[in-house]
């Protein structure tokens, strides 16, 4: 009895190594692939049968997730002698077997325009009751590094600390910085620090000598790009000139502040002068004629004016010897007293109203008046 079942162990034993040695996955290739982005991979997958191997041929690849706690995604699936292309949406039209007839042995797959998202690791298992074999993959996809932008930080004068400057906005890390000078004697300064992570150059106390032409790459394991820089070092600014042409500035404008000013008061007394001459001119014109001697006036001219409209032979002495009231009084008259004036001629005084209505002349009431000929 405990042979029998030693012997059946010893076949069991036997049965199953034989099965395990008949499917192989016979590919040697690297498990670990770095490519560019938008390039192509062939993620490699040959097998081999055994003549016990007589079950459907069935091959799956996935996408096995990062994290345990979440579920693998097929990719691509061979079954039936068909193939199942559209599993994965990412990859959707980008996965393609390598052989047309997966049977042949070549389990292969092709995956086109590669993204930073097809990173992972990729399992082959071919099964093929009842052999079972697999096989991983890590495929990485780095992004090349894009177009560096290349610039001088600071003052590039003779003497200061001048800091270059060189950055990729995009790149799959780890990315290295170098630095060339491509001009004159293509050596770099030696006072240059460089820093191939930072991408910067520190050229300290920099000279004249430190001018030229520089270049700078920045590459990593799927590509490289570079960019020019031309430096300039210019020499020290000439601080005495600025400051002798700051103060003649302020000089000049102080003198143009000065001469507006003058000009201002000169035109202000101009001003002022001018007016008082005017006032000086007003005080000399003679006051006007008194209010008697105008009303005077305005009744011999009203008398002259009905006289000689109504002038006939007949009262033509008369007019002739009427009194003349438009006449202004002399000095001596004015001087004269109220006794010593004289009277009027007994001529006028016979010419009584009806008279003179007849003549054509007007009445008018005249005021009475002072001694010195205003009225009262």
């Amino acid at each position: 009895m405990d042979f029998t079942v030693s012997h059946l162990g010893s076949v069991l034993i036997i049965l199953i190594a034989g099965v395990a040695h008949g499917l192989e996955i016979t590919s040697q290739g690297p498990t670990s692939i770095e490519k560019a982005s938008s390039e192509s991979v062939k993620l490699d997958c040959q097998f081999s049968l055994a003549p016990e191997d007589s079950g459907p041929l069935d091959i799956e690849w996935s996408l096995l997730a990062s994290d345990n706690q979440k579920e693998d995604k097929v990719v691509i699936l061979y079954s039936g002698d068909r193939a199942y292309e559209d599993y994965y949406p990412a990859v959707k039209g980008r996965a393609h077997f390598n052989s047309a007839d997966p049977k042949n042995g070549d389990a292969s797959i092709n995956l086109t325009g590669l993204k930073s998202s097809d990173t992972g690791t990729y399992q082959c298992k071919v099964k093929k009751a009842p052999g079972i074999r697999s096989r991983k993959m890590l495929l990485t996809v780095m992004v090349r590094p894009s177009k560096p932008r290349c610039y001088a930080e600071g003052p590039t004068q003779e003497g200061k600390d001048v800091v270059l400057r060189c950055m990729s906005s995009e790149g799959t890390n780890p990315l290295q910085y170098t630095w060339e000078k491509t001009s004159d004697n293509k050596l770099l300064p030696a006072s240059a620090v460089l820093d191939p992570v930072g991408g910067t150059m520190n050229v300290r106390n920099a000279s004249t000598s430190s001018s030229g032409t520089y270049r700078c790459t920045a590459k990593n394991r799927v590509g490289m790009e570079e960019c020019i820089l031309q430096l300039g070092i210019t020499p020290p600014p000439n601080t005495a000139g600025i400051i002798a042409g700051a103060i003649i500035a302020v000089l000049l404008a102080l003198i143009i502040i000065a001469i507006i000013l003058f000009c201002c008061c000169r035109a202000r007394n101009r001003k002022k002068y001018e007016k008082e001459i005017s006032y000086e001119i007003r005080e000399d014109v003679p006051p006007p004629k008194s209010r008697v001697s105008t009303a005077r006036s305005f009744t011999s001219v009203g008398s002259q004016r009905s006289s000689l409209g109504s002038m006939s032979p007949s009262n033509l002495h008369e007019y002739a010897l009427k009194p003349q009231y438009d006449k202004i009084p002399s000095v001596e008259e004015y001087e004269r007293p109220p006794s010593h004036a004289p009277l009027p001629p007994p001529v006028a005084s016979k010419m009584a109203g009806p008279n003179l209505s007849r003549m054509g002349a007007i009445a008018v009431m005249i005021p009475a008046q002072n001694r010195d000929g205003s009225i009262v």
